[in-house]
């Protein structure tokens, strides 16, 4: 209960960038649900059975993945030097323009526009908002204060997307999109007007460096940063092995949830209502899990045994889903998202205790890029089997065959967590790297 009020306490001065992106987070989560039958609709007028659609969702999650290993350290290095808000503006700012397309026609022409103008607002906006938000808590938030408000943050983002799906419930079809517009329209204009900023742009002194030797300096400066991230991880078992439970976990997780709602969908004929219903059942699990669970149980069973029993509990939520044989089974399925929920903070918790204090953000970092290649891996498999199994033309009659191939991923992730040992970290060679390589870009 302390660390529960620790945490509200610590949000006071979060109040002005948590309100903004809570509206951010509902805008566009009550618009996933409807998404699948915008999509479908337009590609395949008449059939709950859309390959097009699930190839096209595929393709734009492979892109996205590649595109955000680039993006997310590159907006945080810029973040640090010209300040978080202008990049908080930008990154909240991107869906506005896709959404007012779909807003205003719903053809496949449109869909199409609009697939390909999200892709660049997610590559822009996906993980770079909270990678940002986090760090603007950081500027603000005492050091040893800083888990209990971020348990707060990830809990508030769940309570967010249970009040975008339940929106998406109720919400006749024809008004979603106009109501998350506005609400898009809103984030921006109170974030200019009430978020402070937190870290003083730094001047730079090499304004006479030419174009192409600023550039040179950024690829080179990005070189050594990786390979000195590579090798923080490379040296610690800890880190090795929970960069392996990252990526096996992340391959099946992306791979399920990348193809989930065409499944029900083509499957069982799940409309927006019932997508919204079985979103909201894992969110509203996932906060009390977050906010309350994790941060009790961990001082007295370790991260090792949580990060466990949640890759236990998200092989039970695949294989649920790919053998469900009625309507009911994807709705008890969801229920395991109260427990595997707490897959990533456990995994965040474990990269930051195998790491000294110099290393958190390369260790981070370098998990974070392992898991965007996995992300973007993911598709290119799940799509083409997932339409496949669909189809008349499969080999046997097994629907969710490819979400039961995406759990064995994660039965691989649960034998590295088992295998886990929690190692001191090890002590900086402080003869390595003299140079500054995490200095700002652009400088």
């Amino acid at each position: 209960m302390v660390v529960w009020w620790e945490g509200l306490r610590e949000l006071r001065p979060l109040v002005h960038l948590l309100l903004p992106l809570m509206v951010h987070w509902i805008a566009d989560e009550m618009t996933v649900s409807v998404l699948v039958d915008i999509t479908t609709n337009a590609l395949c007028p008449g059939d709950t059975n859309c390959p097009e659609a699930i190839y096209i969702n595929g393709i734009q999650q492979t892109v996205v993945g590649i595109f955000k290993m680039i993006v997310l350290p590159l907006f945080g290095q810029l973040s640090d030097e010209y300040g978080r808000k202008p990049f908080l503006l930008l990154t909240v700012s991107t869906n506005i323009v896709p959404f007012t397309l779909l807003a205003i026609n719903q053809s496949r022409g449109t869909v199409y526009a609009y697939y390909a103008l999200r892709t660049i607002a997610s590559i822009l906006s996906k993980g770079s908002i909270f990678c940002i938000s986090v760090a603007y808590a950081a500027d603000v938030v005492e050091e040893g204060k800083r888990a209990a408000a971020f348990s707060w943050i990830t809990g508030l983002f769940s309570a967010s997307l249970v009040v975008g799906n339940m929106l998406a419930r109720f919400l006749p079809e024809d008004y979603i999109f106009q109501v998350s517009i506005a609400l898009l329209i809103f984030v921006p204009v109170y974030m200019s007007l009430f978020l402070k900023e937190t870290v003083r742009p730094t001047q730079k002194p090499d304004h006479d460096i030419s174009c192409l030797n600023k550039t040179i300096k950024i690829v080179k400066d990005r070189y050594y940063s990786m390979k000195n991230a590579a090798y923080v991880v490379t040296s610690s078992s800890t880190l090795k092995r929970i960069s392996f439970v990252s990526f096996f976990y992340e391959l099946g997780s992306s791979g399920i949830s990348n193809v989930l709602m065409y499944y029900l969908k083509a499957v069982f004929g799940f409309d927006k209502n019932q997508l919204s219903e079985v979103s909201m059942i894992v969110e509203v699990g996932s906060i009390f899990s977050q906010i309350l669970v994790l941060p009790l149980l961990n001082p007295l069973v370790g991260e090792r045994a949580i990060l466990c029993a949640a890759l236990l509990a998200s092989i039970g939520y695949g294989l649920l889903y790919g053998l469900a044989w009625a309507p009911w089974v994807p709705y008890l399925s969801t229920s395991f998202g109260v427990i595997y929920v707490l897959v990533k903070p456990s995994t965040y918790a474990v990269i930051s205790k195998g790491s000294n204090s110099a290393d958190q953000g390369k260790a981070q970092g370098f998990v974070a890029g392992v898991q965007s290649v996995a992300s973007f891996l993911s598709p290119l498999a799940m799509s083409p089997l997932t339409t496949w199994f669909l189809s008349s033309d499969a080999p046997f009659n097994c629907k969710g065959f490819s979400i039961l191939l995406a759990t064995l991923s994660m039965v691989v992730a649960l034998f590295f967590a088992w295998t886990l040992n929690l190692d001191a970290p090890p002590k900086k060679n402080v003869e390595e790297h003299a140079e500054d390589v995490e200095t700002p870009l652009l400088s």
